[in-house]
């Protein structure tokens, strides 16, 4: 893994830093409540008649839980945040736009929380988790 993946961007910290480590307690949290029940049955959760193969299936399951844990932690931060993202953005252009859900609705499915989550995502694979994380400790121990 690179420099980037890890320490690639000058660590968060004070105010904002304790901003990520809410952001991903909370973010975190959700997605291995979204997680477990894919990963207890990782290459078949979505069901006999699905259309993606299972291993997508399976990666998807280990992105949203190993994923949530990673987020958690703060370690490898960054690619378990790509992880989820590449799942969000599946949701959204393979299931929610195709369904013709709207981004925000007033009691039907739409596509809002799965633009929250990405957004969430971006802000920590552009940023990082922030100096209360495992990547941090481990950045600054290299240094």
């Amino acid at each position: 893994m690179g420099k980037w993946a890890l320490c690639g961007v000058e660590t968060v910290g004070g105010k904002g830093g304790v901003a990520l480590l809410i952001l991903r307690l909370v973010s975190g949290a959700a997605f291995i409540q979204h997680g477990w029940p894919k990963f207890q049955h990782a290459f078949n959760w979505m069901g006999a008649d699905a259309t993606v193969p299972a291993f997508l299936q399976a990666l998807a399951a280990v992105s949203e839980f190993g994923g949530g844990i990673a987020l958690m932690l703060g370690l490898l931060s960054r690619l378990a945040a790509l992880g989820i993202a590449c799942v969000m953005l599946f949701a959204i252009f393979m299931v929610h736009l195709p369904k013709g859900d709207p981004f925000v609705s007033t009691g039907g499915s739409s596509y809002e929380l799965a633009a929250v989550y990405l957004a969430m995502m971006l802000v920590f694979i552009l940023r990082g988790p922030g100096q209360y994380a495992l990547d941090a400790l481990i950045c600054r121990k290299k240094k």
